[in-house]
């Protein structure tokens, strides 16, 4: 039994190598991808979609604020009622890398899905392309005789149409990443009124430059050399990762197929229609085995699909499939078996974790107190002990508080050289230094414990401490 199976193996990896051929797009080719309706393409769309929170998150408000802001100057965060401090960084290394595991997980899973449905140079393309085909043609040949065409209105008309529309895209892309930065409402006037500030309009030129060039001009080139992500995650592939994958064990050999001609079954089920090759964004042949170019969007998929259904033949002759399924290999383990998605699971689940914990226990208030070095103690003429303090109190609140400072902990312990109460206004840090003295009878040993309180004297609720040490001669 044993050795008949490995016999259909041995059959089906000769097959496969075949069929099999490394192809690497060059650019010396024009891409001109038809577009064909499917449950993939729909999913594309749905997946495209997920960049309208890029374009439209800025103008969200709340409390009559900006929703979310990422406010540079004041070196703040805001995140709805969230402020996010410098100090808070944590959770923002937590948050990059669960989305930095969360994609090598699906890529283990499901192949390159990242780049398919939501890799913005995907999306960007798709669009320039999308508007393209609708004013120069939708295949190779109508694009060709589109531009061999003389030039009269009707053309000069289609290609300025085109170009417009690929720049306003580009300068909207450019003015939407500046507006997470600074108010969204008043960044407009201030671009048509050429008041915005520097960083507006440097952010407007490198993102519209490369927008237009790389969406327009260099497209899939833009995956195939400059992208790192697409050598990164063809590495994380596995036997068992499914990815879109032709049957050639059922497609092969090929033959085409004409009208009213009836079923030859010497033949397998592909009828060399090449509509897998017209469609695909990338331009490979996915007969040919996996590519370096195949970004598992799944538009083959509905191509042959739709061939499928017009030939009255079972669909699934291109589909997402493992290399263990497709070589009958019964060793195929479930995804919950598989070591690297366990392994990034419990990463995921742990760097969710933190971020979750972080968001539940952000303090509205950080109290920090640093003691002086030099000298670490000095003996007052009355014999009594003194050091010196450092005390600092950030206002992640949005109104000013009121600080009174006092120390507990240490009996005989008095604080001198300060305001009786200080202010700190929202989103400052306001250092002040503080005098500690012990009575010389007070003064047990060299190291003693010590407690600061930082009440907040109109918001009592957010008051806090921080714990430090009383040093001395021993």
């Amino acid at each position: 039994m044993s050795q008949t199976q490995s016999n259909v193996n041995d059959d089906v990896t000769q097959i496969y190598e075949e069929v099999s051929d490394w192809h690497v797009n060059t650019g010396d080719q024009k891409v001109v991808a038809k577009r064909v309706k499917g449950r993939f393409r729909l999913r594309k769309w749905i997946g495209m979609s997920v960049w309208l929170i890029f374009f439209l998150g800025p103008y969200l408000r709340w409390n009559g604020q900006q929703a979310i802001l990422f406010d540079i100057p004041e070196r703040e965060f805001n995140f709805f009622q969230l402020t996010i401090y410098p100090q808070d960084i944590w959770m923002l290394s937590l948050t990059l890398l669960f989305f930095a595991i969360l994609l090598a997980a699906v890529t283990s899973i499901a192949g390159r899905v990242f780049c398919g449905y939501f890799c913005f140079q995907t999306v960007w393309t798709d669009i320039y392309t999308f508007i393209e085909t609708k004013l120069e043609g939708d295949s190779p040949q109508k694009v060709m005789k589109f531009k061999q065409a003389p030039w009269s209105i009707d053309k000069v008309t289609r290609v300025l149409t085109k170009h417009t529309l690929w720049i306003a895209i580009a300068l909207i892309t450019g003015i939407s990443f500046a507006a997470w930065f600074t108010d969204a409402y008043q960044l407009w006037p201030d671009i048509f009124t050429l008041q915005a500030p520097l960083p507006v309009w440097i952010s407007m030129a490198v993102f519209g430059v490369f927008t237009y060039v790389f969406a327009g001009f260099m497209r899939e080139q833009v995956c195939f050399w400059l992208c790192p992500y697409a050598r990164l995650q063809g590495v994380m592939y596995d036997q068992d990762t499914i990815l879109p994958a032709y049957d050639a064990e059922r497609g092969e050999p090929r033959g085409k197929l004409k009208k009213g001609q009836l079923e030859d079954e010497s033949k397998g089920s592909c009828i060399d229609c090449k509509v897998c090759v017209a469609v695909c964004p990338t331009g490979i042949d996915i007969r040919k085995g996996q590519q370096e170019g195949c970004i598992t969007c799944g538009m083959c998929i509905d191509a042959c699909d739709s061939i499928m259904d017009k030939t009255n033949q079972p669909r699934g002759l291109i589909r997402y499939a493992s290399y263990k399924e497709l070589h009958h290999d019964k060793n195929v383990l479930p995804m919950y078996k598989r070591p690297r998605v366990i392994i990034y699971s419990l990463i995921l689940l742990t760097a969710l974790s933190g971020v979750i914990y972080g968001f539940f226990t952000l303090s509205p208030t950080e109290f920090q107190v640093i003691h002086d070095r030099q000298p670490l103690y000095v003996r007052l003429s009355d014999g009594g002990i003194q050091n010196k303090y450092t005390l600092k109190m950030l206002n992640k609140t949005k109104t000013p508080i009121e600080v009174r400072y006092d120390v507990l902990g240490l009996e005989g312990a008095t604080l001198h050289g300060m305001s009786d109460k200080i202010t700190v206004e929202p989103g400052k840090v306001v250092p002040v230094t503080a005098l500690v003295r012990v009575p010389d009878d007070k003064v047990t040993k060299g190291l003693m414990p010590i407690e600061f309180k930082a009440e907040v004297i109109n918001n009592s609720a957010i008051s806090t401490s921080y714990e430090s040490m009383f040093m001395a001669p021993e």
